[in-house]
């Protein structure tokens, strides 16, 4: 009866162990099996989109030309540009004294302009706009400015408010004040701006050897 137990305890051992070889060879193979398996790819990042180039930005509007809509009217100028001399100078409208000359700025205002107050209106259709500046000695005045910066072809643009006359300079002379310049004060003929300065050699206040004088035509929009 012993013996008999005794057999019987050996084949439950041997049946456990003949299962656990099984179970591990099982979950060998299955390991194995799993090993062999190829791993999913691994995800790829997305490709980057790329910036949108920025369009260019429209060109800027050219600043208007204030000859582009002239007066069509005589006016009374309060100020004057020329280009590279005087931005919006000051024109004071002057009365001519009692030899009937026109008008000339106070002396302690070196850069401003005479315009002859009753003459010819800028942006009128005949006659000489008069106008006159200081020269000084020590070559601070807007005369002097003048005689270095403005030659033929160069511009003047009177205004009052938004009324606009420009004017090309088509001819600059010298001649002795002696002398003077006939016609330089026409109230009729095609329409010019003068513009008188004392040149040459000062010979004491106010008292100059010369008369440079500059004449401009009506200007057309560039």
């Amino acid at each position: 009866m012993a013996v008999e137990e005794g057999n019987r305890r050996r084949d439950l051992a041997l049946v456990a162990l003949v299962v656990a070889l099984v179970l591990a060879v099982l979950v060998g193979w299955l390991l194995l099996r799993g090993g062999d398996e190829p791993s999913p790819p691994a995800a790829e990042p997305p490709a980057a989109s790329p910036s949108p180039t920025p369009a260019p930005a429209p060109p800027a509007d050219p600043p208007a030309d204030p000859c582009a809509r002239p007066a069509t009217a005589g006016f009374v100028p309060t100020a004057i540009t020329v280009p590279g001399v005087a931005r919006r100078a000051r024109v004071l409208a002057l009365p001519r004294d009692a030899a009937g000359v026109p008008g000339v700025p106070p002396v302690s205002d070196k850069l401003a302009f005479a315009w002859d107050r009753g003459g010819i209106e800028p942006g009128s259709t005949a006659g000489h706009v008069l106008l006159n500046t200081h020269t000084w000695p020590d070559g601070t005045a807007m005369g002097n400015r003048l005689l270095a910066g403005l030659d033929v072809g160069g511009r003047i643009v009177l205004r009052a408010g938004p009324q606009v006359a420009c004017y090309t300079v088509t001819e600059r002379t010298e001649v002795l004040a002696s002398d003077g310049f006939p016609g330089w004060d026409a109230v009729d003929g095609p329409p010019q701006v003068v513009i008188v300065v004392c040149s040459g050699k000062r010979l004491g206040p106010g008292n100059w050897t010369h008369r440079t004088l500059w004449f401009a035509s009506p200007a057309t929009a560039t």
